[in-house]
């Protein structure tokens, strides 16, 4: 009759541990079924299923494992399991998984509580839990700036539009990020990363800029918040807005850009992203001009923007081309993604407004950053409590891992 065993193992880490116990297991010829391991400062928790149809063999290798256990200073526990149990175990194995990310700048206990207690009435179990942000110092307990755990999550969800309500709720009441992704093998293998432009990798409105060079800064910027909020069609209101800037001097261009401000995280996000072999696009409905010189400054791969139409050194008022509205952002997606011979579902897409929806849909992980509440809203994540780079640990990234890249 085969026997299935959880040995289970708790105490002080130290170095030939696992080998020493894989040892005792391997001379008695018994089954490794599962094995599962973590270290908190130094702690260590152990456990591993076996099975074997020779009793005899179990019962000994049971007496060494104790006597081991002793020897290298591990509490051990045995628990049998049936077969009904272990089958239940195996065809658990084929439900979907879902990893859910907490960021905030600080996470607390109350916040734990919170997005445990969505877990839990979506009818999850926690499989494991990671802290992918750094250790901090004792000296640093105060000044913390960034925190993430991740939840590894197993069973089915119950209701997809519950949770996220319930996510949306508690990110706003304890101004925390909460993400909730299906663990598939898209999340583990994403290649392309696509940005809005204003108010997402910079945290100015270009066009806002221009205006106030123009002297139409508040007739620009009613326009702008309406079509940002959804409220009016975003060709109509670009065509609007450019239409103001005409007679503006091409000369102001060189000095808004270098007024520009860099979103907090961008530039750690997109070196990280580079040196682990992601490429990067700017899509944004805002100008050429800026998208390009962000390009150099950040390193971004490739952008599409609207053209500024110029002439004799004065802009005209109108565009030149195609304008890049929330449908043509999504198309050049799904065309940059063709390029490099992927799927969307291994895309990224970055934005705050409504006319990045489009695009948000569409990428495997869309991201709302620091969004509108229709955007927030309609989109698959959001981050508004920490820095682009956030998005990091969206990725499953470590901080450790950091260091070497």
């Amino acid at each position: 009759m085969r026997e299935i065993i959880l040995i289970s193992f708790l105490g002080s880490d130290q170095p030939n541990q696992f080998t020493r116990l894989m040892q005792v297991l391997s001379v008695h010829s018994l089954q490794i079924l599962d094995v599962g391991q973590a270290v908190i400062h130094n702690q260590l928790t152990l456990g591993i299923v076996v099975s074997s149809e020779d009793q005899t063999a179990t019962a000994l290798a049971m007496k060494e494992i104790l006597i081991l256990a002793h020897d290298i200073g591990l509490t051990v526990r045995f628990k049998p399991i049936s077969a009904q149990e272990y089958a239940q175990w195996v065809n658990d194995g084929g439900h979907t998984k879902y990893i859910v990310t907490v960021l905030a700048p600080e996470l607390t206990a109350v916040h734990l509580q919170a997005v445990t207690k969505i877990v839990s009435e979506q009818g999850f179990n926690i499989e494991t839990v990671t802290r992918l942000s750094g250790r901090l110092a004792l000296t640093q307990m105060q000044r913390q700036d960034l925190a993430c755990i991740q939840f590894g999550l197993s069973g089915q969800m119950l209701d997809a539009g519950a949770m996220r309500s319930a996510c949306l709720m508690q990110s706003a009441e304890y101004n925390i990020d909460i993400a909730v992704q299906e663990d598939n093998v898209y999340r583990r293998n994403r290649r392309l990363v696509c940005f809005d432009m204003d108010s997402t990798l910079i945290e100015q409105e270009v066009i806002d800029e221009l205006a106030q060079e123009a002297g139409v800064g508040e007739q620009v910027a009613e326009i702008t918040e309406r079509a940002m909020q959804g409220e009016l069609d975003f060709q109509q209101s670009f065509r609007a807005r450019v239409a103001l800037l005409k007679g503006l001097d091409a000369n102001v261009l060189p000095r808004i850009a270098e007024r520009l401000t860099i979103t907090d995280g961008a530039e750690r996000l997109i070196s990280t992203l580079k040196s682990l072999g992601y490429k990067t696009a700017i899509l944004s409905g805002g100008f050429q001009y800026f998208a390009e010189y962000l390009q150099q400054k950040l390193g971004i791969d490739e952008v599409h923007a609207n053209i500024l139409d110029i002439k004799e050194g004065v802009v005209t008022g109108e565009v030149k081309g195609q304008i890049v509205d929330g449908a043509r952002k999504a198309q050049l997606l799904q065309e940059l993604s063709q390029k490099l011979g992927i799927s969307p579902e291994q895309a990224i897409a970055v934005g705050d407004g409504a006319n990045d929806l489009p695009m948000l849909s569409l990428a495997g992980l869309g991201v709302a950053f620091r969004a509108k509440p229709l955007v927030r809203q309609n989109a698959n994540q959001a981050i508004s409590s920490v820095g682009l780079d956030g998005i990091l640990y969206l990725l499953g990234v470590h901080d450790k891992d950091l260091y070497r890249v």
